[in-house]
Parts: C-alpha cells; structure tokens; sequence
C-alpha cells in the first residue's frame, strides 16, 4: 500500500522557466523581475536565467497579471491581494474539516 503523503501529483512536477513563462503570459522579463521584487512569486536563487516557476507560481503570475492589467493593481497591491486571498483559501480549509 502506498504512503498518499509521499505520492507526487503532476502538477508538483509542472514547472516553466522564465523564458516560458514570459512567452505565455507575453509579458517582458522586467515584468516577472517585479513580481519577484514584490513577493508576488518566488524564483528561488541563482540568475533569472535559471529561475523555474511551479504550478502555485504560474497560478499567482496569472492571477497578479489580471489584477494588474484589468483592474489597474500595483504590483504591491497584487502581492497584498494574494496574501490575503491564501489567508482566506486557509481559513475556507480550516472551517471546513474543524478539529
């Protein structure tokens, strides 16, 4: 029988590098730059040549673009935006399978 903990789903290997990501999102690299600035995705160490976004980063990038584009959010508006929206998803969570 297998651990479910240690079971890996393919979204946990999904991931895109910059160059990709900028691609499908058509934004320049300065843009992600920023995102990375405001805490809005973590790109892990290393030159941004390097850097390889997961599904959770490419699902904030797509959601901070959004906020950015559509609805005229900074950059730090987005970040403080997500935040809270991760501190609700949690709470959601909490409340629904109490104790």
């Amino acid at each position: 029988m297998k651990d479910e903990q240690n079971t890996l789903t393919g979204e946990q290997y999904f991931s895109l590098t910059l160059t990709e990501v900028c691609g499908s999102f058509g934004v320049t690299n300065s843009v992600i730059l920023e995102m990375v600035e405001e805490g809005i995705v973590n790109a892990g160490t290393g030159q941004a040549s390097e850097w390889v976004f997961d599904a959770i980063a490419i699902t904030r990038i797509r959601t901070a673009l959004h906020l950015h584009r559509d609805l005229g959010v900074n950059w730090a508006g987005a970040a403080l935006a997500l935040e809270l929206l991760e501190e609700l998803r949690i709470m959601r969570r909490q409340m629904s399978n109490p104790g």
